[in-house]
């Protein structure tokens, strides 16, 4: 099948068309520059040089904080990008996975994982501008589609947490990690093989939403703290603290671990345990890391 993905200059949008290639799919992958998704022109000239059977949207306004002052534009790309790509999706019989995330649910009040079918109720821009391009893909391509939400994103390719804790690790003695908020450290490369695994079975009886964070729970103290013991360092020198350096414009979800109960209906397992992933991940993404 061919494959289209969007965003694929991206963290996550590069492991997908690498997961891809690696099983020896035929899939493109277009960055912002050769494929904007809030230009009708723009898709429909994709749709017409590639003629895709599957697209992955990673495509993303992801400025978290930036989307306050500037939801329109964070709309644009997170909501009406999605419904030109599901519109051509339906034009070309294509199916289409469109990738969302934790903050479409409020982070608040809660102690358990958010099933899929939790009513979403997002507290920032981001987060309403991304649940805005979940329901449109849902609304114009109901029977060949699905939305895949995740979170708390590290990978080897472009700035994440864990790569800025192995530079601190190695500069500074010690480190101050907000310990108040719990979600799910995940890999880009798990999410990405999960997507691959899920784009041919999309259909009729398999769309919808899907959640694909890794296993078990973690605060960011936590997760920084997993780093330094895996780099040899004593990790101690993370501390815990429940206030971010300097405050910002987007509220943080307190709790956002999202429950995974959908992959049963497939016969796949969830993503492995956060610490698995992280053992296998660390010595690539150092490798990768600048000296």
């Amino acid at each position: 099948m061919r494959w289209l993905v969007t965003g694929a200059g991206g963290m996550l949008g590069h492991d997908v068309v690498g997961e891809l290639r690696g099983r020896g799919a035929d899939v493109t992958g277009l960055g912002h520059s050769a494929l904007d998704i809030t230009e009708p022109a723009s898709v429909q000239r994709a749709f017409a040089a590639h003629r895709p059977e599957i697209v992955v949207n990673c495509a993303a306004y992801a400025a978290v904080d930036d989307a306050e002052s500037d939801e329109v534009g964070a709309l644009r790309v997170n909501g009406d990008g999605p419904r030109l790509l599901a519109r051509a999706c339906a034009a070309h019989g294509a199916r289409l996975i469109h990738v969302s995330t934790d903050y479409v649910f409020s982070g608040e009040g809660r102690t358990t994982p958010y099933p899929e079918d939790h009513p979403p109720a997002p507290r920032t821009a981001y987060g309403r501008t991304k649940l805005a391009g979940e329901r449109a893909v849902l609304e114009e391509l109901p029977g060949a589609s699905a939305v895949v939400r995740t979170a708390w994103l590290y990978g080897v390719h472009g700035r994440n947490f864990v790569r800025t804790m192995i530079g601190i690790e190695a500069s500074r003695p010690t480190v101050d990690v907000v310990d108040n908020q719990t979600g799910q450290p995940t890999w880009c490369a798990d999410v990405a093989a999960r997507i691959a695994d899920l784009g041919p079975r999309v259909g009729p009886d398999t769309n919808g939403v899907f959640h694909a964070t890794s296993s078990g729970e973690a605060t960011w103290c936590e997760l920084a703290r997993e780093v330094f013991r895996l780099l040899g360092a004593d990790p101690a020198r993370v501390r815990p603290t429940d206030t971010a350096p300097q405050p910002r414009p987007a509220r943080r979800p307190e709790y956002s671990a999202l429950a995974h109960d959908r992959w049963q209906s497939l016969g796949l397992p969830p993503l492995r345990d956060w610490r698995t992933a992280l053992h296998e991940a660390l010595p690539r993404i150092r490798k990768e890391s600048p000296s």
